[in-house]
């Protein structure tokens, strides 16, 4: 996976996608090959080390009763705000924070439950933009929105995305159109990889049905 580029990962549940990428921050660890960071083995360095360069953004967004700053500044407490103001922006959340009575001060209650599901996304994705990590880990971050929070959420992931390491879990083939790698699994083996074109013209290609399939929809 070459530095800077995102790469998809695709395929029916149960296909071994959030396994792969559990392997990355080392939440498993491989028992056959090996993963290489510069090229050197992941097992060499510190599991602190690793997830001190990695972002996570996953389907169900992990966020504490606390104030949506606190939320947003988690890996650095000690931002500015400015920064903080900024990673908001980016992630698409500026906007909605500034309408809130207390605006960065607002208490988001128990697992952000005094916001929409779009909103508790942007947030984490905030968070992860001020982490500034140079590798991201998306797994499947707009799967359970509506059609526009996933719109607001899918432009913040490619503002935040763009010149950094990206392994990006899709349910919605639409998401993902645009990455330098699609991979497709299959029963925990990569079946096909390329570009969205390349795969398209695979005859009776996975890929292919599955884009097919959600195309019906």
């Amino acid at each position: 996976m070459p530095k800077g580029k995102t790469v998809a990962l695709v395929g029916s549940s149960g296909a071994g996608k959030s396994t792969l990428a559990d392997l990355v921050p080392r939440f498993h660890d491989v028992t056959d090959g090996e993963i290489l960071f510069d090229g050197i083995s992941i097992k060499e360095y510190s599991i602190q080390s690793i997830r001190e360069k990695i972002g996570i953004v996953s389907q169900e967004p992990i966020l504490f009763n606390d104030t949506i700053g606190n939320n947003i500044t988690l890996a650095h407490p000690d931002a500015p705000q400015e920064e903080i103001e900024n990673a908001a922006k980016v992630a698409n959340a500026y906007r909605f924070i500034e309408a809130k009575p207390e605006k960065f001060e607002t208490n988001i209650g128990d697992r952000g439950g005094k916001l929409s599901g779009g909103e508790k996304q942007r947030l984490t994705i905030a968070r992860a933009v001020l982490k500034n990590p140079p590798i991201l880990i998306l797994d499947e971050a707009t799967s359970s929105l509506d059609t526009e929070s996933e719109r607001l959420v899918q432009d913040a992931i490619n503002n935040m995305t763009q010149n950094r390491t990206s392994l990006v879990i899709a349910h919605r083939l639409s998401t993902v159109r645009n990455a330098d790698e699609i991979i497709v699994l299959n029963k925990g083996e990569i079946a096909e990889r390329g570009k969205h074109h390349e795969l398209m013209q695979i005859e009776g290609g996975i890929y292919r049905k599955l884009v097919d399939m959600q195309e019906m929809y």
